[in-house]
This record gives structure tokens, sequence and C-alpha cells, in this order.
């Protein structure tokens, strides 16, 4: 049987070309580090060398050949593929251009912002007013900005990098700013598990530098939490959002009492 048959179908033979050169590239890396030559390897699977070479410069592996290497490799054929797909470069923003989309498209961004936190298509379905075609749809666009795609089972897969953020000045940004900041301030914060607190001190620009490190690290715990908690039910886990935000400031009031 030949490999491609390994590979669900996907929307164009770029994608299929990129996700062989990602398997081969994988293969030849993992020899490389166990310190296996061309040579060590035509005798192991029982062919020439140049065959060897041409097999691996061709992408044409079938299930047999891949299995062999798989053996060859300590590895199983399951975390080969995935070690595979986890090489492929991952975008840690989006353009512009594709902020302004999403931002211009309610649905499209609430698809978005889900796939992002790890909801499946029938968990975004049962929550919010988007029938299981909308979804997909947006899943659709999503995979051409090259942000998410749609796996067959309707499994939602990431395609962007791990440390994944939005543009510092972006559509995205200045979306959050003009609606979900007055949004989110709309509260008083007062309750059981709401809190703010609001502190200020006159610093040195070393201890300033401290504190944002301190805030930086706040923020990973906050990524970090997020991931334990991937494998739990969506009725188990709550949206949660952080606010951090420092700057040189004084009051506007006290600003017009200055000397010049």
């Amino acid at each position: 049987m030949n490999f491609f048959k390994l590979i669900p179908l996907v929307s164009d033979i770029n994608t299929l070309m990129t996700q062989i050169t990602q398997l081969t590239s994988t293969i030849k890396r993992r020899l490389k580090a166990a310190g296996m030559t061309y040579r060590d390897v035509a005798q192991a699977i029982d062919l020439s060398e140049p065959s060897v070479k041409r097999l691996l410069a061709s992408g044409r592996l079938t299930i047999e050949r891949l299995a062999q290497f798989c053996d060859l490799l300590g590895l199983t054929m399951a975390e080969m593929l995935q070690e595979a797909e986890m090489s492929a470069p991952r975008p840690q923003m989006l353009t512009r251009e594709q902020e302004a989309q999403l931002v211009s498209n309610e649905k499209l961004l609430l698809v978005a912002v889900c796939a992002l936190n790890h909801w499946s298509l029938e968990e975004i379905v049962s929550a919010y007013c988007l029938s299981k075609a909308e979804c997909i749809k947006s899943l659709l666009v999503l995979e051409r900005m090259g942000l998410a795609n749609l796996k067959p089972g309707n499994r939602i897969r990431l395609l962007v990098a791990r440390d994944f953020d939005w543009l510092p000045d972006g559509p995205i940004r200045q979306f959050f700013l003009q609606q979900g900041l007055p949004d989110f301030m709309g509260s008083w914060f007062d309750a059981p598990e709401e809190t703010m607190d609001f502190a200020h001190g006159m610093l040195t620009k070393p201890a300033y530098s401290q504190l944002q490190v301190e805030m930086h690290r706040l923020r990973s715990k906050l990524a970090a939490l997020h991931k334990e908690s991937l494998t739990a039910p969506l009725s188990e886990k709550r949206g949660t959002a952080l606010l951090l935000a420092m700057r040189v400031w004084e009051p506007q009031a006290f600003r017009k009492l200055k000397r010049n």
C-alpha cells in the first residue's frame, strides 16, 4: 500500500507535498541523530544504497517501507507521523490584513477564538447560535489563513506556533481596546470570583524593569494553567480573562498642576 493512502484528503496538492516533505525530512533527521548512514539503512531494509537515496528523495514510501524505517529508529508509525507534523513551520502571528478580516466578521472571529482555545466543532455549535455549515465555512477560511484546518471527522487542528500572539498594534488589539476593554471593565469586580487591584508607586528604572519581568511570569502562568486544563471537559472550564497593564503615569488632574 502506498503511503499516500495514510494522509487524509487535503484541499490542494501543495499541502500534500508539504506533508510528504516533512515526513522524509523527519526520517533523515532521525537517521542523522542516530548516526546511521544510507549504507546502514540499505543493509537493514534489504535495499541498495542508491535505492534508499531515491526513496527518501522522491518521498514515495509504502506503508511497509515506512514501518521498516520506524522499526529501525525505534518509533511507532504514529510517533513518526506526529513528529513530522509538529516539525512544520507554524505562524507566530497573522498579517494585518488577516486580522482585519477576522474583526470584520463576528462569527469568524468567534470560531477563531474558540479554535485557538481547543474547542471542538460540536462544542462551538452547541454553545453559540451557529449552524454546523456556518462553523465549517469559517474553519475553511481559517485554514486558508494558516490558523487551523479541518480534519476528517470535523476535528480541528491548530496550525499556529505555541507562542502565537496577535500583532502588538494590529486590528485584534484595537478591537479589544475599543470594544472588549469597556465590556471587560463594565463590572464592580465584587463577585466572589472577580478581582481587581490597583496600586501605585514611585519606581526607579531597574525596579520598573523587575516589575515587568514579574508581569511576564504571571502571563506565562496563565498560559501554563490553560494548557493543564485542555483535557478537562468544556463544562468544567470557563473563559478567564487576565488584564495586565503598566505605564509611567500620573493622573491628568495632577498633570495640569505641574510647573513647566
